[in-house]
């Protein structure tokens, strides 16, 4: 044997050894993922009154082996507002999220959602919903037509005049109100001031005198706003639009379509 070569296979022997020893150790764990799972999806309120605010609490429980963090909750519309106890949760720990439902506006069964989005990889958004059936007792109920009026062609510096039709559907009296400065509101041939008042069943003709816009010419919108005591709709608008046409190209309109129209 050479001794001198002694050193360098024992070496070479440690070497050996320590990587088999390295390989019969297990791999290590793999980072694992959270996962979101909630205790119930849907929530029925049952019957409510309109106007009561209800809420309820979800819980959910992250049963992975990673943290869970909350990324976004939404909701189908502004009525519902939904507030997640904490956005991180550790393993085996529980979150709560709160959602809150004003019944004011509403009348009849409504269902609506809240959207929970995690880093959760096979269900990073889930889908919970609230349900009520709010009950109406007797009150005013507003109803126009229509929602949109078209005026067609008016005269630079002439006044306009829309008519809706307003109906009190509802078992008591009906207040309303319009807060359009420059416009003047008549009903039949006698101007009306508000709040004005519609008794119940009763409906009418409303008519609205859009005043001159002066230097304005061309397509023209304008809106009124009603403000009722209808507790299903409090707030409801009419759009009305009108093109305004200076007496020069009224002129130039004439001249082009007289022949067509037979007007001599």
């Amino acid at each position: 044997m050479n001794f001198g070569q002694a050193p360098k296979v024992m070496i070479l022997g440690l070497m050996v050894v320590l990587v088999m020893t390295v390989q019969s150790f297990p791999s290590p764990v793999q980072s694992g993922a959270p996962k979101a799972e909630f205790k119930e999806t849907s929530r029925n309120f049952g019957q409510i009154k309109q106007g009561e605010v209800v809420s309820h609490e979800f819980t959910f429980r992250n049963s992975g082996n990673a943290v869970l963090v909350v990324k976004n909750v939404s909701t189908s519309c502004g009525c519902a507002a939904a507030l997640v106890s904490q956005k991180e949760i550790p393993p085996g720990r529980e979150g709560k999220l709160k959602v809150t439902f004003d019944s004011r506006g509403y009348a009849g069964k409504v269902i609506k959602y809240v959207y929970f989005e995690s880093n959760d990889p096979d269900n990073p958004r889930q889908e919970l919903s609230i349900t009520a059936e709010v009950e109406v007792g007797p009150a005013p109920r507003i109803e126009l037509e229509p929602y949109n009026l078209d005026l067609g062609l008016v005269l630079e510096g002439e006044s306009s005049e829309a008519v809706i039709k307003i109906k009190n559907s509802g078992q008591l009296e009906l207040v309303f109100d319009i807060d359009n400065p420059g416009f003047t509101f008549m009903v039949g041939n006698k101007v009306i001031s508000f709040p004005y008042k519609v008794p119940a069943g009763r409906e009418f003709m409303l008519k609205a005198l859009i005043p001159a816009r002066s230097g304005r010419s061309g397509p023209q919108r304008e809106y009124l706003l009603i403000k009722s005591n209808d507790p299903a709709r409090p707030a409801l608008s009419v759009f009305i639009s009108r093109y305004v046409v200076t007496r020069e190209e009224l002129r130039r309109l004439f001249e082009k379509y007289a022949k067509e129209l037979g007007i001599k």
